[in-house]
């Protein structure tokens, strides 16, 4: 009978610990279980990215070959740490603070000690990596460009930090994540799916085989290849043109919202973010803090509109029925607020809409933005309907584009001003330099081109987007196929367009026309202060130009924004006219432009106010159709 007991029990032992154990390795696995087991080693096989194509198939980003040199903090043997550290190309220093780190995070899981070796280094180390226990290679992908522009779209990535690590559980140490731009919108769809082994050891720590016969590793799976909507070869051009510029430049096609080209200057090369030596050149790039290559201009910077802005007034005063295209108002070479005169550099004369906008006279706008107060009983009242009307074409807030960042620009309200006044306590008179687009007024050339687009479809615009197709399909996100519409009703647009039109034909951007298009752009001129010694000093101004082409029939609008370049139809109006027509015909006729832009920069303008030189002070003299520098020497202030 005790036998029998005895071997009961030993039997119902027996059948629990296997029932236990299958129940562990059948019904309960999980990854992470695997990974508890000091006897299983993982090793990650991470996917290459999706590459990147522009709108017409032409590769942006692809990927090249990497090595990562791995450790396993509790594998790591005594060894020659010298030799090893030559061997890497790092010092000693590194080498510790690298282990230590790879400690903290785990002392059993794989950490990236080295990253992105070169195909010649991984050549001389292999060989060598067997003499160095606890260390391996891991074969990864780097981004590989095939432009040398794009940066600010593109973005870049880099390793995922702590912050990432925790706050999404998918990522492990060492994987590569998107920081900025299209890498980082789309980071979803471009980073694929990781892979991973799990290698069994003996009880001398020894790599045996492929854990249960490689039944439970994961091939990677690659990132889907996306379509943005740039265009490669206008984006290019653009930037050879911003060479020794700065400022943004942005282009939509009208019909879609899709960007075609975005620009910012000065930029850099997307390449320069890649490989060992990404964080020197992230650290020399990001603390340049004179011309800012990191910052994007194109969607961040935000300025006065200038000139661009008065078509912008016309729409609201022919919505609002307080002047017709027929309405005329007399220039005295500016306008009168109370008893001072405020100048035009239009000739002065008596001055209807078309003549207001081609020759962009102060005066006409000036009153024009009074006719909208003054049919309000109350200044709030006025301001309430116009910034309504300004806003419903994407001004004074974020479009909800899919770039990664950008800025609202602002659109006064009433609250704004009866803040600064009191209520009731302002009118137009106090606010009039929103007539011409300066004052208050801020925008982003995002936002400038975006309105732009709205005025060549007559009253609609598409939300600006730069995402195209994900793995060959095309996207259809609602929000980007759907128009929004302004409150300006359709008929009102054809006569500022006739007025922008004649802008190119006889007005301030005559000179810069292109054969067989006819384009209708607006310039702009807008003030330029900074402070110098204490004292708020004027600069050279800002040159601003928005277009579209064909007038009849858009397919590009355009606003260009460069930062101490003169009167509007000089750098901004040359570069407008230029891509306008690197697009439309995908060849350049006016070689003259072009020689200008190429070889003219404005380095000498932007280290005037640092360096203590005289800079000029523009005044566009109309009869002539010339410059007239006012020379203005700093040191004397």
């Amino acid at each position: 009978m005790k036998k029998l007991l005895l071997s009961s029990i030993i039997i119902i032992i027996g059948l629990t610990f296997i029932g236990r154990l299958s129940y562990l390795q059948i019904f309960s696995f999980s990854p992470d279980a695997v990974m508890e087991d000091p006897a299983i080693k993982a090793i990650y096989d991470y996917p290459e990215r999706g590459y990147i194509y522009d709108r017409y198939g032409k590769l942006l980003v692809g990927n090249d070959p990497a090595y990562d040199v791995m450790v396993i903090p509790r594998e790591v043997k005594a060894l020659d740490t010298l030799e090893f550290c030559r061997l890497l190309d790092i010092d000693k220093d590194k080498f510790v603070k690298e282990l230590r780190r790879a400690r903290i995070y785990s002392p059993r899981l794989p950490s990236v000690l080295v990253h992105q070796l070169s195909k010649e280094d991984y050549a001389r180390l292999q060989e060598k990596m067997r003499r160095f226990p606890g260390f391996y290679i891991q074969k990864r992908s780097l981004r590989y460009y095939d432009t040398n522009s794009a940066a600010n779209v593109l973005g870049y990535i880099s390793e995922v930090n702590e912050r990432d690590l925790a706050k999404n559980p998918n990522y492990v140490q060492g994987e590569l994540t998107g920081r900025t731009g299209v890498e980082k919108v789309y980071e979803d769809s471009l980073r694929g799916t990781r892979g991973v082994q799990y290698i069994q050891k003996d009880r001398f720590n020894r790599d045996i085989g492929k854990y249960k016969d490689g039944e439970l590793d994961v091939r990677p799976v690659q990132g889907k290849e996306i379509t943005i909507t740039i265009d490669k070869e206008v984006q290019e051009y653009g930037e050879r043109l911003m060479h020794g510029k700065r400022g943004g430049i942005v282009a939509i096609e009208p019909s879609s919202g899709e960007i075609l080209t975005m620009i910012s200057g000065p930029t850099y090369e997307p390449s320069l973010l890649v490989g060992r030596k990404r964080s020197k050149n992230y650290s020399k790039l990001h603390y340049d803090t004179i011309s800012k290559p990191t910052y994007d201009r194109s969607i961040l910077a935000e300025g006065s509109p200038g000139s661009p802005f008065k078509t912008i007034n016309a729409l609201v005063a022919l919505q609002e029925g307080v002047i017709t295209p027929a309405t005329t108002f007399k220039c005295y070479n500016g306008f009168y607020v109370g008893r001072t005169l405020r100048g035009c550099h239009c000739g002065g004369g008596t001055r209807n809409m078309n003549v207001g906008i081609y020759k962009s006279c102060n005066a006409y706008f000036a009153n024009t933005f009074r006719k909208i107060y003054e049919k309000f009983p109350t200044s709030d009242e006025g301001q309430d309907v116009w910034s309504n009307h300004i806003k419903s074409f994407g001004l004074g807030d974020y479009l909800g584009s899919d770039l990664h960042t950008g800025r609202k620009g602002r659109i006064p309200t009433k609250e704004y001003y009866d803040k600064w006044y009191g209520d009731n306590r302002w009118s137009s008179s106090y606010i009039i330099s929103n007539s011409i687009g300066q004052g208050e007024v801020s925008v982003t050339p995002i936002q400038l081109a975006n309105m732009t687009a709205a005025i060549a479809n007559r009253g609609h615009y598409y939300t600006p987007h730069v995402i195209k197709k994900v793995a060959g399909k095309d996207i259809s996100i609602p929000d980007f196929v759907k128009p929004k519409h302004t409150t300006i009703d359709k008929r009102h647009f054809d006569p500022v367009i006739r007025g922008m039109a004649d802008v190119y034909k006889k007005g301030t951007a005559q000179y810069v026309q292109i054969p067989d298009i006819e384009i209708a752009g607006k310039t702009g001129t807008v003030e330029n202060f900074t402070i110098i010694d204490s004292v708020k000093t004027q600069l050279t101004d800002h040159s601003v130009f928005v277009a579209f082409a064909p007038v009849d029939n858009p397919k590009i609008a355009i606003a260009v924004y460069i930062e101490n370049g003169y009167y509007g139809g000089r750098y901004a109006g040359h570069i407008a006219s230029l891509l306008i027509e690197k697009y439309l015909k995908r060849e350049i006729t006016r070689k003259d432009l072009e020689r200008r832009m190429l070889e003219r920069t404005l380095e000498s303008e932007y280290a005037k106010p640092y360096s203590g030189e005289p800079f000029e002070i523009n005044e566009y003299d109309w009869s002539q159709h010339a410059i007239k520098p006012k020379t203005e020497d700093l040191r004397s202030r």
